[in-house]
């Protein structure tokens, strides 16, 4: 499918659904690693924060994709962009399950990390080529995609590393991607330019883009909080999972993901509901969600049950806060949409990646609770701002 498309006059649910399936598959890469780091941590002989930094790497790695990758889909084609990312990660996913020291994963969770931003290359091309009435719908099923792609990774490389090993998950998820390469190149139409000028012009306007609009300041700063709160909590679990009372592998950490997939599935439908609910109150509900979920992570912090609800309500108090934040930002400036992606997704997963780095940070020196406190003082920061804000 190779003709351009129209903005704002739609286009198939087939390939609305083939991008949500693909941006699950896509993101999935960059938490594969969460319930592998006790067995890489024991195979390779490394400290708990050598093995905390592979997440670290592929977060900041993440990060900066989303700063100088998705901001030239508004410069160049996103079918070429997309081939030549998805080369390099097969690539680099084939290089980890190769890999023989600590060094050369930490360099290939970087990379992976970096081209693993495929989905946002999707979020904004369902924005701005959706219907109006359909937007959010949209972005929400792409969302839901994406989120469940995140949850249900770690179902898979908990499964998978039990069962067969981390390295051969690594195998699995480079085959996948090369079959996900060849149906985008397939299926993904082309779009045309949204900026006039040079790669540096292009970089340039992102702080333009910045002064001129408050609130994707505001969205960005509170939902990369939560996000950081999100990661805090999913960067430890599977060291604490391996101890006393649980003795748990990387299969039970995998399987406790699924309880987030419930909660993920919600954005296919819950986008609509934005306009009617405000992104106040979406934001409100999300924080108070993910502040419950920590009271649950600390109160029963040896029994499966409260940590199954805590996971429930986390996973559907950050679905509340992207979305209702992610989806209205598109409305600011059509014409830009991949540079406002940029900028929101930039933020989002510094915030990821500054989570990772203090969960790491105070499992060495407090454990659990040091987890549970780092985590619940990064929500209630995105409550506050949203809370001074009123917006």
């Amino acid at each position: 499918m190779k003709s351009l498309l129209k903005e704002g006059a739609g286009f198939p649910n087939r390939l609305l659904y083939t991008l949500a399936v693909i941006a699950g598959v896509s993101v999935a890469n960059l938490y594969y690693n969460q319930p592998l780091l006790d067995m890489i941590r024991q195979e390779l002989g490394i400290t708990t924060i050598a093995a905390n930094h592979i997440a670290l790497y592929a977060q900041c790695g993440y990060a900066l994709g989303l700063l100088f990758l998705i901001p030239l889909a508004d410069l160049y084609s996103r079918r070429r962009i997309l081939l030549i990312d998805l080369t390099s990660l097969v690539l680099a996913l084939f290089a980890t399950a190769l890999a023989s020291n600590i060094s050369a994963i930490h360099f290939c969770s970087f990379v992976i990390g970096i081209c693993s931003v495929v989905p946002q290359f999707f979020i904004p091309f369902a924005a701005q080529y959706s219907r109006p009435e359909d937007k959010n719908r949209n972005v929400g099923i792409v969302l839901s995609g994406l989120l469940t792609g995140i949850l249900a990774s770690r179902i898979i490389s908990g499964a998978v590393g039990e069962w067969l090993g981390w390295r051969e998950m690594y195998l699995i998820a480079a085959i996948l991607m090369l079959f996900s390469a060849i149906i985008i190149f397939r299926v993904l139409p082309d779009a045309k330019s949204n900026f006039s000028g040079s790669y540096g012009a292009l970089m340039r306007s992102l702080f333009t883009l910045l002064r001129q609009y408050p609130l994707l300041r505001l969205h960005s700063v509170r939902a990369a909080l939560a996000f950081g709160a999100f990661m805090c909590f999913w960067a430890s679990l599977a060291f604490k999972m391996a101890q006393a009372p649980f003795y748990a592998g990387s299969d039970v950490v995998g399987m406790l993901g699924l309880c987030g997939v419930v909660g993920a599935l919600t954005a296919t439908f819950s986008g609509k509901y934005i306009g009617r609910v405000g992104v106040f109150r979406f934001n409100c509900i999300g924080a108070l969600l993910q502040l419950t979920a920590w009271g649950l992570f600390l109160a029963g912090a040896d029994y499966y049950l409260p940590l199954i609800g805590g996971i429930l309500l986390i996973d559907i108090g950050m679905q509340c806060i992207q979305l209702s934040n992610q989806a209205t930002l598109f409305e600011l400036c059509p014409s830009a949409s991949n540079r406002i992606n940029t900028i929101f997704m930039s933020c989002y997963f510094i915030g990821g990646s500054f989570g990772t780095l203090l969960s790491g940070m105070v499992w060495s020196l407090y454990g659990w609770p040091g987890v549970v406190g780092v985590g619940a003082l990064l929500s209630l920061s995105s409550l506050t701002i949203t809370l001074f804000v009123k917006k």
